[in-house]
């Protein structure tokens, strides 16, 4: 099978500045940071957000710097046009944040009342995910991937978030975190 990419160019094709555009990816960052207080309505970050356009294909990448109170939890999602269709993953801090029990063993790829140790499972788009917190004063951050296969509506990809559980502790998505589509079809 042969590498997807976009677009098929054709012998004799006349290169233009738009064309070579194309073939490039979109990349958008935070310019500033972003709190949320005592909200669990997940809604689009305002840097976060790129345009896909319909019938395409897309790989997804992105890099979130973030913090919140540990009751807090950050909980976000990947949300495209109507139609679009996908999965996402992030690696990240589950939740509850794990630590020692009295006998000092990590247990390996389990979920149990100490929560997860990094998260790790793919998600369907449009629909959240929750990732610990420690702190307000501890950053952590995750490392999102994905594919969109878009449908017949073109608009815009977001990555939208809020906290898990509602705190009067904000949780911050901090300046620099990014998002990046490639179009492969």
């Amino acid at each position: 099978m042969a590498a997807e990419s976009y677009p098929a160019l054709a012998g004799g094709q006349r290169i233009t500045a738009t064309l070579l555009r194309s073939m490039l990816p979109q990349t958008v960052r935070k310019t500033a940071d972003t709190q949320r207080t005592a909200t669990t309505a997940i809604v689009a970050d305002d840097h976060l957000i790129l345009p896909v356009e319909a019938n395409a294909v897309y790989t997804a990448e992105g890099w979130i710097k973030y913090s919140g109170a540990a009751a807090a939890d950050l909980g976000i999602q990947w949300t495209v046009p109507s139609g679009a269709v996908g999965e996402w993953s992030a690696h990240g801090v589950g939740t509850t944040v794990i630590g020692s029990n009295t006998t000092p063993t990590l247990l390996v790829d389990t979920q149990d009342a100490r929560g997860y140790m990094i998260r790790t499972e793919p998600n369907e788009l449009g629909v959240a995910r929750t990732y610990g917190c420690i702190s307000a004063s501890a950053t952590l951050t995750l490392f999102m991937y994905g594919t969109i296969r878009m449908g017949s509506t073109a608009g815009n990809f977001s990555i939208d978030w809020a906290q898990s559980s509602s705190n009067a502790t904000p949780t911050t998505l901090y300046t620099d975190s990014w998002l990046r589509v490639q179009r492969i079809q």
